[in-house]
């Protein structure tokens, strides 16, 4: 029995503790709102649930495809269909596991040479 407990790469860490800064603007009425500064919440839980569905869809139509026979009109998998299936699944997920390791090193390594070329770009600034 497999349980896929495991976090992924591909979810964003989310501290429940960080305070998220606000901003403070004037609505029509000329009563004072505040709003979250950064990313907004829902729409991150939106992404990530849209993700999620996608996700499930590629794998359940893949594993499907590739596991379940047409032989019968049997409503249950037989046992060498759940084993495919399962392997199936796992391999998917291990699959999505690596590639999004690999692209998460690659935005760190783009974000470092974005750091960099801002702050070669400021001292070239500063120099003249």
């Amino acid at each position: 029995d497999r349980t896929f407990s495991r976090q992924t790469p591909l979810r964003p860490q989310i501290n429940r503790d960080q305070q998220i800064p606000l901003t403070v603007a004037m609505n029509f009425f000329g009563a004072q709102e505040t709003q979250p500064k950064g990313p907004d919440p829902l729409f991150a839980a939106t992404s990530e649930m849209e993700m999620y569905a996608d996700l499930f869809q590629k794998i359940s139509g893949t594993c499907f495809q590739k596991c379940a026979s047409r032989k019968h009109k049997d409503g249950d998998l037989a046992l060498g269909e759940m084993a495919c299936t399962d392997r199936c699944v796992s391999k998917y997920m291990e699959a999505m596991e690596k590639v999004g390791a690999v692209l998460q090193q690659a935005n760190e390594q783009q974000a470092q040479q974005q750091q960099n070329l801002q702050q070669m770009q400021q001292s070239w600034g500063g120099a003249r």
